[in-house]
């Protein structure tokens, strides 16, 4: 495919949602009937992500992938000449898959919206379909653009539609929960914003490839050690990063279900993907100093997430079983950041293909708990495991044998897509980048190993919790799996199983492009 077609794919995947997203304010949105207009404009907001998808597919087939490593369908710009800013866009091995996994997400929350419309008190869902069509435009643009500054602006783009998302359609504590989500990421990315331009002052650009092509050797130790310092902290409130992760458990719990699918299977991955695409390359001094704390705190998140999960699924714990997956991100997070803190190929060939399976797996999981308390009316473990509670396995086998397959995805059995992100994680850490104390990573690739068991412990709980126990007269009669539900979790479910069993598909586009990052050059 040519370069000016591959350029105006990216730019349209970039700019398409925006555009819906202003089209959905309109009276009616055009070229669109429906029952009524509420559900006129949930077919806007299929048909829109559709489209976007089907670009990023088109952007998937006709990458040269040959040379995954060179930055492709590039457009570069002036757009502010006085402060060196340039629009200037981008995709290589690292982002490709982040920007399909995207649209793709993004399109399913639509179409699970469509079966399921968004609950508000007054309102129509017009401004729902907005949101997310701005979320998914700010959160393409932050894995498309190669400019310091725009990527900040994309990074910040998605806080507003989140927030609404949050505040309007959320359940209990949804206006708390906003405004926890939005100050922690906004004060966490004001310091990044410093770091940002601390990079683009003393390197003498904003453009991201050049940083990179230098390989920070127009930055002195102390300027790489400050910058990697104050943008790492920025990116680790989005990751989240123990302990900085506490506004997350309240954000998904509040949060409707196609909030907190993408919150988790999307944003969160913002976080990561800045570190691999800014820190390690632009600041690999800084990144070196900072990486044993960066893993510390990385193998510490693993356990404190999974031990909390395993404490929420116990029975009498008052557990909320949507909050026990929020903090399972905790964990789950936690390798991808190991990963990363390796500073070696393995690892962050790691981090990146956990950065995916998260999405594949805990949006699903995300989809399938709020299913369950759509029918149940309530997510409390203790409510779905007492003797009225969901006995899925009996009431709806379909619906009880998914959570059981997302719960042992999640859990990294080996054939899923969970299994191999945490494992090259943990090879990482076995044998970390030259420099860096290898008793020091041992010890955290045994907790990472002591995480994995206590994970495996605390989903095979929720699973005979949820999914056994007794069918009674008295227990509420509900729907096994919708034809909208089976339309939108299938497709996770099945690329969950394909990437476990092929993962060389996504390791080979990734692979190249990590090489020369760690190495530097362009």
């Amino acid at each position: 495919m040519s370069h000016t077609v591959l350029q105006i794919l990216l730019a349209a995947i970039v700019v398409v949602p925006l555009l819906g997203a202003v089209a959905a304010l309109l009276p009616a949105p055009p070229g669109l009937k429906g029952r009524s207009p509420e559900q006129a404009v949930l077919r806007h907001g299929v048909t829109v992500t559709g489209v976007v998808l089907a670009l990023s597919v088109a952007l998937a087939a006709g990458f040269d992938h040959g040379h995954p490593a060179r930055m492709q369908a590039t457009t570069d710009v002036g757009w502010i000449p006085a402060l060196g800013i340039r629009m200037h866009l981008g995709v290589d091995g690292v982002s490709l898959p982040l920007i399909v996994l995207t649209a793709l997400l993004t399109f399913l929350c639509a179409l699970y919206s469509y079966g399921s419309p968004p609950r508000e008190r007054g309102t129509d869902p017009k401004a729902f379909v907005a949101l997310i069509l701005v979320l998914e435009s700010g959160t393409l643009a932050s894995f498309a653009v190669l400019d310091l500054v725009l990527f900040f602006l994309a990074f910040e783009m998605v806080l507003v539609p989140m927030y609404f998302l949050v505040a309007r359609w959320g359940g209990d504590g949804r206006e708390r929960a906003a405004w926890r989500f939005i100050l922690y990421t906004v004060l966490g990315s004001v310091v990044m914003l410093l770091g940002l331009l601390l990079v683009g002052i003393k390197g003498g650009t904003f453009d991201m490839v050049a940083l990179a092509t230098d390989n920070g050797s127009k930055l002195s130790h102390t300027t790489q050690l400050v910058a990697a310092l104050a943008i790492g902290v920025g990116l680790a409130v989005k990751a989240p990063m123990w302990p900085l992760h506490s506004w997350l458990p309240d954000a998904h719990t509040a949060a409707p279900t196609t909030g907190s699918v993408l919150l988790a299977g999307v944003l969160l991955k913002m976080g990561t993907y800045g570190f691999v695409r800014i820190v390690l390359p632009v600041t690999p001094d800084g990144a070196h100093s900072l990486a044993p704390y960066l893993a510390a705190f990385a193998a510490v998140g693993i356990v404190y997430g999974s031990l909390v999960c395993l404490s929420l699924a116990r029975s009498g714990a008052k557990g909320d079983l949507k909050r026990l997956i929020a903090y399972s991100s905790v964990g789950h997070m936690g390798f991808v950041l190991l990963g990363i803190a390796t500073l070696t190929p393995t690892g962050v060939n790691g981090a990146l293909f956990a950065n995916i399976a998260h999405g594949l797996i805990t949006g699903l999981l995300f989809f399938l708990v709020g299913a369950i308390k759509d029918r149940y009316g309530t997510s409390d473990l203790d409510t779905l495991s007492g003797a009225t509670g969901a006995a899925l396995y009996g009431r709806a086998p379909r619906l009880g044998g998914l959570l059981a397959f997302g719960a042992v995805a999640s859990l990294g059995l080996p054939g899923l897509a969970g299994f191999w992100g945490e494992m090259l994680a943990m090879f990482g850490a076995f044998r970390p980048a030259d420099g860096l104390s290898r008793p020091a990573y041992l010890t955290f690739m045994v907790l990472a190993g002591l995480g994995t068991l206590l994970t495996a412990a605390y989903m095979l709980v929720v699973v005979r919790r949820v999914c056994m126990g007794e069918t009674t007269q008295e227990a509420p009669v509900v729907a096994d799996v919708r034809t909208y539900e089976f339309a939108a979790w299938t497709p996770l479910a099945v690329l969950t199983v394909l990437a476990g069993l092929w993962p060389a598909a996504l390791l080979g586009l990734t692979d190249p492009a990590v090489q020369q990052l760690l190495r530097g050059g362009n």
